[in-house]
């Protein structure tokens, strides 16, 4: 991991990260949770506000966006992922983090996660798992349990619950890991991790949503996450049995990491020997005869 020069000399802490905005999210919303962890990751990391980005995607946890201070982009629902690719590329010396809900992620943004991983671009991707589209009153995701009466949708989901863990598996990831919104401390080790991983690093955060996720609640999240222990997180095959297994308990933890294979960037045989960043090499060009041609 590497992130911009800091002259400063003093450390972050968390009332640098403070925004003056009131979080808004309903009362025992999994986003508080994922709100503290994440500044909690950054500060222990000793990454200033301004050494980072942070990407939001629409929905509940896109309202994060303003409750958090630092340079955040907030996009458009399900392009998430290649706003913040594109900007980690141009500045790979900056940890960029993407924020995206199980809505956007697994429906209309499919497409971008499935060529991330196959791409390995080098940003942390974290999951807000809630199993609904919660910012527009609870209507299924491609997520949500079958069986289950949702908004828009009284006599449950028509579809398949989309099988994610074992579709993210499928795709051949570089760093998969899962935990809990209810599991601050647990939530940050993770985040901490993801960061320093050196392609996408892959993290999904089931979330408590207590307006309308009715069959996953906080506390059936809380008797049912278990962080796994002394695991190889480079078994792949393992790792790929632990998070497809929920029948009795869910597995926590980072799951799966391959330290071995070169992200997006590494790849790029145009950038073979050079120490300048993208960025640094944005010319201005004169398009005024361009235009003038075009009249």
């Amino acid at each position: 991991m590497s992130i911009p020069l800091d002259t400063t000399g003093s450390l972050p802490t968390m009332q640098d990260y403070a925004s003056e905005n009131a979080c808004t999210w309903c009362d025992g919303c999994g986003d508080y949770g994922i709100w503290t962890a994440v500044k909690r990751a950054l500060v222990e990391l000793q990454i200033h506000p301004w050494q980072t980005l942070l990407c939001f995607d629409v929905g509940c946890h896109g309202n994060m966006s303003d409750k958090i201070d630092g340079y955040r982009f907030h996009g458009l629902h399900g392009r998430v992922i290649p706003f913040a690719a594109g900007a980690k590329l141009a500045r790979m010396d900056m940890p960029v983090l993407a924020f995206g809900g199980d809505g956007a992620s697994f429906s209309e943004g499919v497409g971008h996660l499935v060529h991330a991983i196959r791409s390995n671009y080098p940003i942390v991707f974290l999951l807000h798992n809630n199993g609904n589209y919660g910012l527009t009153t609870g209507q299924a995701s491609a997520l949500t349990k079958q069986g289950v009466r949702m908004n828009a949708s009284p006599n449950g989901i028509p579809e398949a619950t989309l099988p994610s863990m074992d579709f993210i598996f499928s795709l051949q990831p570089t760093f998969v890991a899962r935990t809990f919104s209810g599991d601050i401390p647990q939530m940050t080790r993770v985040i901490k991790q993801a960061i320093g991983h050196r392609g996408f690093a892959f993290v999904d955060i089931l979330q408590a949503c207590p307006t309308y996720n009715k069959f996953a609640t906080h506390e059936y999240l809380l008797a049912h996450c278990r962080e796994v222990k002394n695991h190889d997180s480079s078994d792949f095959n393992r790792a790929r049995q632990l998070a497809i297994d929920t029948s009795d308990s869910i597995a926590t933890g980072v799951l799966y990491q391959n330290v071995t294979i070169p992200n997006f960037y590494e790849r790029l045989r145009s950038r073979e020997g050079r120490e300048t960043r993208l960025v640094d090499e944005v010319t201005p060009y004169d398009i005024g005869g361009l235009m003038g041609r075009l009249v």
